[in-house]
């Protein structure tokens, strides 16, 4: 860990400005000359670091000596950090002077002399800076020269840099799905899952899955979830990742947001009981319990799930997967039980072969294959085990380095703590020490937790982690750094999932219980984890070496200085809340003791106010306030947060402004405002934010001079990326702030335009002007009253989703057939169209009487129609014959036809008959519609019945959460 950290350290000692301090050359030249003093001494560190590293994990006295060194980089960290934030916030209130002085106009200019330190609470501050500089020098000499009472191997290695520099593709991510040595034991789960049979007295089998960590048990369980005749058996399936401790409510709730239902927001475990019996009566499921813990069998009978499930229909199964017999015993079901060996010496050889030689089989018959399969022996059977060694070896391409990692003294190292471990030492010496740094930091999570990758790599970018001065580039070194864990192994389950509710698309991933474990076993002096259980009714010593803290459990009305102390909260710089109801207001006391803290997360919390001492966290970085849905206001002082890089309010629903000086945040890059639905404006001042890249909701309103936040305001944000909503409201009809927002030049994904509070006059003017760049992918278009399409949607060719909602001025549907890569696309409210003809298609006359080939809607996979009062004919392409059509194509990738309340269509195009679609479903559409002959495999569903298409909402995420197949499958 250490050498990541002295990087770091070094990085910022090389970027510390010394300018702009006319008043205060003395003690400038001082700071300067101790810096200069600190980097010498470090770099001389620097070298033997690696060695040290390995050495500590014997050796106690080493490890000593390292955590001195740590303390005194953290330190001095801190300090640069703080000089720098002087600068910062001179920079900052330079500019704000600059706009006072200027009338109406928003000056971006930065005039020289506004770095000027002449007050003398400046210098003085300053110079205590520069004297701290000082002492941790005088400390740095000191373990300098005690390094010269270790034997260290001062030889140089590689970095491994390319773990950094080199993006990797994702199609080289290993796949799991294949399993070795495991056919009998997926056999025998597939068999007691498919048969309609239970065991005497029970009408719901239990079928235990049991091993020691790093078995595959959990691989088992789902390759067994996600096989097709389990799809077919079950009419639902439901998998809940447990964990430890076994909370009965929140499994319980998991269980009925994995039915579809919404669980209710009590905790009264009677009343949620009764919720999940109604959600599971009736139809077959399968319930996944993963990673199951518990021994005590009143806490397994409080949770009433084999009794519940006797309502369900029969052939319903529960699977437990767990490390301990004694959960099997718990659950009565000792004589299910699937029990996990360890892999036998040929299937451990097979498993490693198929990972450690991808892309380069060649090597096994050039010498490698004899040290190969002694590596393989050397992991003792664990999968997890043979994983992680695989993926190592499998960019070591020399035989050197195998030998090398084969005759390695980490296999016979007593101090570690499970055998498991030894492979992933093995793996994790390998890596960057940046990249260990950033696998470490995840040891703040909880178990089982599912890491978002851009939260991840925000996170890691508020720790310092990477030493890039542009913050884009340490995005793509963490993206790099993302993909290097998940190709050695460290992350899992990969997956790629869209959040309807906030339009935002997300990758996903967790980390294997025993990788956690060996992460924490790593970082056990530096993160600490404490359940508020702990710590009632007796004091819970966390010691003050402690850098990131992570609090679960804490109940509602919870004060923070309940966990926090001036001891213990000195040198935080993490501090997250996990499962935690902490009390209305953060009281200032603890707020005030956590001074070094770059990273806060609150969220899901009930606070309703911060203290305005927030302020003093000038380190702060990433602020995580979402889903606090009682938070009101943000305190002033939250301007002075000068280093904010990341503010999450997603879910704030009750926040009603945000402070008049957020302008000042200069560093912000991340502002995300999902489903901040008071949020009416944003400051004016936000127009100075020009590194902004993240603002997800933006409100339109007359907000009169100098209120607000303009539409034409958005011009000066360049580096806006990602998704935006844009929202009008209070009749608003200013068309030349449109054309000021120059969103051709903003590199977003999604784009979402909400245009009921337009003025009708000045829709389509607006409309033209909000042109989007060109490679736009996703667009939604809300109560649009013109009476044709904007000009630019033809233009964005790499368009993969289209809706357009509302458009109640429109005859004619645009030719969206045009549109090559559209997936999806949903038309609802065009009540002035009466026909949709070849022009949706994108056919001229010239074409359809052509004989060239052509293909229309090539890309398109799921097509929705709603609402379309006036439409009557769907006319299809002219000319066509069921014989003679042959010529042109139409929607070849068609999968999912959906077409509700039409109630006047009297016809579907025979085309459709052609596509391969597998989902056809029509409602309210007429007993006389004619329709095409669907495929055989087709399903069909024709009714009366009406349901709404609202965009699907995200059921709100609990720690025992649910997955559906997608959601556990590995990406390959």
């Amino acid at each position: 860990m250490a050498e990541a950290l002295i990087a770091v350290v070094l990085e910022q000692l090389v970027t510390v400005s010394f300018d702009h301090a006319k008043e205060a050359v003395k003690l400038i030249r001082s700071a300067e000359t101790e810096v200069a003093k600190f980097k010498s001494n470090l770099k001389a560190i620097q070298a033997v670091l690696e060695d040290a590293e390995k050495q500590q994990v014997e050796k106690a006295s080493v490890r000593n000596w390292l955590d001195k060194l740590n303390d005194v980089s953290y330190e001095m960290v801190d300090v640069l950090d703080e000089w720098n934030t002087e600068i910062l916030k001179q920079e900052a209130n330079g500019v704000a002077t600059k706009e006072k002085k200027t009338s109406k106009k928003v000056c971006f200019s930065i005039p020289s002399n506004c770095f000027c330190f002449g007050l003398v609470n400046k210098a003085t501050h300053l110079y205590k800076i520069a004297t701290e500089m000082k002492e941790l020098n005088e400390r740095l000499t000191l373990i300098t020269d005690q390094k010269k009472n270790f034997e260290f191997d001062q030889s140089s290695t590689r970095r491994n840099d390319e773990q950094l520099n080199q993006p990797l593709e994702t199609s080289s991510f290993v796949d799991i799905s294949t399993i070795f040595g495991r056919e009998e034991a997926k056999a025998n789960l597939l068999s007691k899952l498919l048969s309609d049979g239970s065991e005497a007295g029970k009408r719901v089998l239990v079928i235990p899955i049991v091993g020691m960590g790093g078995m595959g048990k959990t691989t088992l369980a789902q390759l067994a979830y996600n096989n097709e005749d389990v799809k077919t058996y079950f009419e639902k399936r439901i998998w809940v990742c447990v964990s430890d401790p076994f909370d009965v409510v929140k499994i319980a709730k998991a269980i009925i947001s994995g039915t579809g239902n919404g669980a209710p927001n009590s905790t009264v475990l009677e009343e949620v009981l009764q919720c999940m019996s109604r959600s599971l009566e009736g139809q077959k499921y399968l319930v996944v319990l993963d990673d199951v813990w518990i021994e005590d069998l009143g806490k397994w009978e409080s949770l009433k799930l084999p009794i519940i499930m006797e309502t369900c229909a029969k052939g319903s199964k529960i699977v437990v997967t767990t490390r301990k017999v004694k959960v099997a015993e718990v659950m009565g079901a000792t004589t299910q039980m699937i029990h996990l060996e360890k892999l036998n010496d040929e299937n451990c050889l097979a498993l490693f072969n198929s990972i450690a030689y991808l892309g380069r089989e060649e090597d096994k018959s050039n010498g490698f294959e004899a040290i190969g399969e002694q590596i393989a022996k050397k992991c003792n059977g664990l999968p997890l085990a043979v994983r992680t060694l695989g993926a190592l070896m499998r960019y070591k391409k020399e035989r050197g380095d195998w030998q090398q990692v084969l005759d390695s003294k980490i296999w016979v190292q007593k101090e570690v703590e499970e055998q498991v471990f030894q492979p992933l030492l093995l793996s994790y010496y390998e890596l960057n020490p940046v990249v260990k740094r950033c696998l470490l930091y995840c040891a703040t999570f909880p178990k089982d937790y599912r890491f978002k990758k851009h939260n991840l790599i925000e996170l890691w970018i508020s720790q310092a982690y990477f030493s890039e001065k542009d913050y884009k580039e340490k995005e793509k070194t963490g993206q790099n750094v993302f993909d290097t864990l998940v190709m050695r192994s460290f992350f899992q389950d990969v997956v790629k999932k869209v959040d309807y509710r906030d339009n935002i698309s997300n990758i996903f991933c967790k980390m294997h219980d025993i990788v956690h474990d060996f992460v924490q076993f790593l970082n056990k002096n530096e993160c600490f984890t404490m359940e508020a259980a702990e710590v009632k009714g007796r004091n819970t010593v966390i010691s003050e070496e402690v850098r990131h803290l992570t609090l679960m459990f804490a109940p509602f009305g919870s004060p923070l200085s309940d966990f926090i102390s001036p001891v213990n909260g000195k040198k935080l710089r993490t501090l997250a809340t996990f499962d935690s109801r902490m009390s209305s207001s953060i009281d200032l006391k603890a707020i005030s003791q956590l001074k070094c803290l770059r990273s806060l997360n609150l969220s899901r919390n009930s606070i309703e106010e911060l203290p305005e001492e927030m302020g003093e966290l000038i380190h702060l970085r990433y602020l995580d306030l979402s889903e606090n849905h009682r938070l009101k206001k943000l305190p002033d002082s939250v301007g002075n947060l000068y280093n904010l890089q990341t503010l999450c309010l997603t879910g704030c629903n009750y926040l009603s402004a945000l402070p008049a000086n957020m302008g000042n945040l200069i560093n912000l890059r991340h502002l995300h405002t999902q489903r901040c639905y008071g949020l009416e404006y944003l400051p004016r001042g936000m127009a100075r934010l020009t590194s902004l890249q993240t603002l997800n909701m933006f409100h339109v309103i007359d907000s009169g001079p100098g209120e607000g936040l303009k539409l034409g305001d958005l011009g000066s944000l360049d580096q806006l990326q990602g998704s935006l909503l844009i929202n009008f409201k209070r009749n608003w009809k200013d068309t030349s702030e449109a054309q000021k927002a120059r969103l051709w030049n903003k590199k977003l994904h999604t784009l979402r335009l909400e245009l009921m509070g337009l003025e009708e006059q000045s829709h389509v003017q607006v409309l033209e002007a909000l042109r989007p760049h060109q490679d736009l992918e996703n667009i939604d278009i809300l109560w649009y009253h013109g009476t044709t399409a904007p000009s630019w949607m033809m233009s964005l060719q790499n368009l993969r989703s289209l809706s357009l909602w509302s458009w109640d001025g429109c005859e004619f549907v645009p030719p969206l057939g045009k549109l090559l890569f559209l997936e999806k696309l949903l038309l609802c409210g065009m009540d002035k169209v009466k026909t949709v003809g070849d022009e949706f298609l994108g056919i001229t006359g010239t074409q359809t009487s052509s004989s060239s080939s052509s293909v229309l809607f090539p890309k398109l996979k799921q097509l929705t129609f709603y609402v379309m009062s006036e439409w009557k004919q769907w006319e299809g392409v002219g000319g066509w014959t069921e014989n003679g059509g042959d010529e042109i194509t139409i929607m070849p990738c068609l999968v999912s036809f959906t077409i509700e309340v039409c109630p006047k269509l009297m016809n579907l195009p025979l085309f459709l008959q052609k596509t391969p679609v597998r989902n056809v479903v029509i409602r309210e559409c007429g007993r006389s519609i004619i329709m095409p002959v669907w495929p055989e495999n087709c399903d069909v569903k024709i009714s009366e019945e009406r349901e709404d298409p609202v965009i699907p909402d995200v059921t709100e995420r609990v720690e025992a959460e649910t997955q559906t197949d997608e959601e556990i499958t590995t990406i390959t």
